[in-house]
């Protein structure tokens, strides 16, 4: 039998590795934070625990998402681009046909491991009939609120609705409390364990605890945007995360200059809400290692820490009777729980309580990208490119490097399935899923160089791009020529070579499209 024998809906046990010769694996996503914001990649919010898996850890400069969340999710949980889940890519929350699929938890169920999820779930199943062994959290399909006071989704656990309590609830701090339940479960067992911790935060509403906004509340009011995105990118400098001869992205022209503000105590307000939110992540992260610690089993688990898009500049919902963007209910519904319209904050209404539904703007989301171009939905780094921390003590002996060698959240699955020594299957469960699209990560993880993607490629809502070796074709519009980017000297886009390199622009073009046709990008 080889490595590759066909298996059907289980694997032999000759093809799985012993207890002790597979890690755990903890899989922690974050929702809409851009790529400077951790300290470990030159932002200023207090990350300590997230840093620490930085200086234990591996760094990637050059890793990729879809550019929003759903399509994300469908990427990282199937290894495949999200077209051919059933979701085209540019929308947020489009049904999945998992029928098509295999998913990380499945695998790694049937291989033996104590699966667990906490946080956002979009599957049209639900997650533990799709592999988790437990799960808590919302099945996302609507309007966000971190607070109990508004409620647009339907939270489980495991299988059964879960009623929130009266009182004290805050989702960050619920994930976070179900995140060490759940491992301090998982620790006790002989077999390995997979968790998957899928935060909502620091995605809009700006809703956290006062506590938490104080941190931050001088740091921005004395301090603006455009002072925090020259600060970040000389720290980026400094510490190699860019190459040589990078350049800060071309601001919008909407952003005016933070002196000119006429509302700094508010636009600080949005940003210290912004930095309190990935604080309570940072915070969960903490705890994590604190069982893992405890438990001895620290050494042997693989942590990967990434998030699904660029930063968000705002939620895009436009209230309407049709309940748009806040599941069934109706504007008149939101109103009376509360909830404050037109944007959901302003100078006289601050953002973090629970009556309030804001973003925190263009101007910080581009201060959160630094030094990318543009943000969530499009095809620009801005929208596509994640920080991706690796930590696996065992396997990573020297912490605090970098590897700019690029990656795709369509490595996830390549990579956890290597490091469990399970197959990818050709049937499963009466299912024929479509051959991974992924390659591991494990090569990088060991210092190697591995033999990465010949391509990838993105379909956005606001854009197509391809990547082949260094270089980068954009197109922004279906209406705009393309662009061309040498990402090995220009993280910011800003010196378009098309006319240089037609011939490339020609043939990169052309591998698009076939891409394109290949995968059902519509």
């Amino acid at each position: 039998m080889t490595r590759h024998t066909l298996l059907t809906s289980v694997f032999l046990f000759c093809s799985v590795a012993s207890a002790a010769e597979r890690p755990n694996i903890i899989l922690v996503m974050v929702d809409d934070m851009g790529w400077s914001d951790l300290g470990c990649y030159g932002g200023e919010i207090e990350t300590p625990h997230i840093d620490s898996l930085a200086t234990d850890g591996l760094r990637f400069t050059q890793f990729y998402n879809n550019s929003v969340c759903g399509a994300t999710r469908a990427s990282l949980l199937t290894g495949l681009y999200s077209q051919q889940t059933g979701h085209r890519g540019d929308r947020w929350n489009e049904p999945k046909d998992f029928q098509k699929c295999v998913l990380i938890p499945e695998l790694l169920q049937t291989n033996g491991y104590h699966t667990a999820m906490v946080g956002k779930w979009q599957g049209r199943d639900l997650a533990v009939q799709r592999g988790f062994d437990r799960f808590f959290g919302p099945n996302c399909r609507a309007k966000i609120s971190y607070w109990n006071a508004v409620r647009g989704n339907d939270f489980y656990l495991d299988d059964q609705t879960w009623n929130f309590p009266a009182s004290g609830f805050f989702m960050t701090d619920a994930f976070n409390d179900y995140a060490v339940s759940f491992l301090s479960e998982a620790v006790t067992d002989d077999n390995p364990f997979f968790l998957y911790v899928a935060y909502i935060a620091p995605h809009w509403p700006l809703h956290a605890r006062e506590t938490d906004i104080a941190t931050y509340r001088d740091r921005y009011s004395k301090q603006g945007w455009d002072e925090w995105r020259q600060t970040r990118f000389k720290r980026q400098q400094k510490t190699g995360l860019l190459p040589t001869g990078s350049e800060l992205a071309r601001k919008a022209t909407s952003i005016h200059e933070w002196k000119d503000d006429k509302d700094q105590n508010w636009q600080a307000e949005r940003m210290a809400a912004y930095a309190a939110q990935i604080t309570n992540v940072d915070r969960g992260v903490g705890r994590i290692l604190d069982v893992l610690r405890a438990s001895g089993k620290e050494r042997d688990t693989l942590i990967l820490f990434l998030s699904d898009n660029g930063a968000a500049p705002d939620g895009g919902v436009r209230p309407s009777a049709s309940g748009f963007g806040f599941g069934s209910k109706s504007t008149a519904d939101w109103r009376k729980d509360g909830v404050a319209m037109n944007g959901g904050s302003g100078p006289n209404l601050l953002p973090g309580p629970h009556n309030t539904f804001a973003a925190y703007g263009l101007a910080w989301a581009t201060t959160s990208n630094t030094p990318l171009r543009d943000t969530k939905q499009s095809a620009y780094e801005g929208g596509i490119r994640t920080p991706l921390i690796a930590r696996w003590p065992a396997v990573i002996q020297k912490g605090g490097n970098l590897t700019r060698q690029p990656g795709h959240v369509i490595d996830i699955m390549a990579t956890c399935l290597d490091a469990a020594g399970a197959e990818y299957p050709a049937a499963f469960k009466g299912r024929q899923p479509t051959p991974m699209e992924g390659k591991s990560l494990i090569p990088i993880l060991h210092g190697e160089q591995r033999k990465g993607h010949d391509i990838l490629a993105w379909k956005c809502s606001r854009g197509r791009a391809i990547r082949s070796e260094q270089w980068k074709l954009v197109r922004p519009r279906d209406d705009s020529d393309w662009e061309l980017y040498d990402m090995s000297i220009d993280a910011g886009e800003t010196k378009n070579l098309a006319q240089q390199f037609p011939n490339r622009v020609i043939r990169m073009s052309e591998q698009y499209r076939t891409w394109r046709e290949r995968v059902g990008a519509k």
